[in-house]
């Protein structure tokens, strides 16, 4: 079941979906609207290939920066990018992150993104810019967060290594069995 905009408040308001900081216009009819944070990080082209699961410098793969404000993509650029509004679901919610269709529009790209029930912090999204660069502002709504309830509470619900993230996170080391 989809959250309407009705459902949406009544959870904000009664503190089991926090968001931090919260403005009225981020409600949409079938969804949140958030906005855009200020820290970026350019994902760099390199010959060196990176081992996930060994150490590794992220300066030779990443770029990252405060943004103060204004930031200008470039053609074709990649980036990790954050939400200025910090969430926290409860277990019984999960959501599906698009673009506002104007991005989406304007040929930006990004993955399909889940937020696992449980989840908090703010999010990182690897966003592809289109083929011309694109001035972008912190505090411009940019993802569109469907929620949606599950079945059922969900049994173990999100405790894992970028719970409580803030600003960028790059990847973290991967684990293997």
């Amino acid at each position: 079941m989809i959250l309407s905009d009705f459902d949406l408040r009544s959870y904000i308001a009664s503190g089991r979906l926090y968001i931090e900081p919260f403005w009225e216009g981020i409600v949409r009819e079938n969804g949140l609207d958030l906005r855009l944070g200020s820290e970026v990080c350019e994902m760099l082209g390199s010959d060196k290939p990176l081992d996930p699961y060994g150490e590794w410098d992220p300066s030779e793969y990443f770029k990252c920066y405060e943004t103060n404000g204004v930031f200008q993509t470039k053609p074709w650029g990649r980036y990790l990018m954050h939400t200025l509004e910090y969430i926290r679901l409860p277990p019984e919610l999960a959501g599906f992150v698009e673009l506002r269709s104007t991005f989406a529009r304007l040929g930006f790209i990004i993955p399909p993104t889940l937020i696992d029930g449980g989840f908090e912090g703010q999010l990182t999204i690897e966003v592809q810019a289109p083929p011309f660069p694109v001035s972008l502002r912190a505090g411009t709504r940019f993802l569109h967060v469907i929620l949606s309830k599950v079945s059922t509470p969900i049994e173990r619900p999100y405790r894992g290594a970028y719970q409580g993230q803030r600003g960028v996170r790059l990847p973290k080391k991967l684990e293997y069995p």
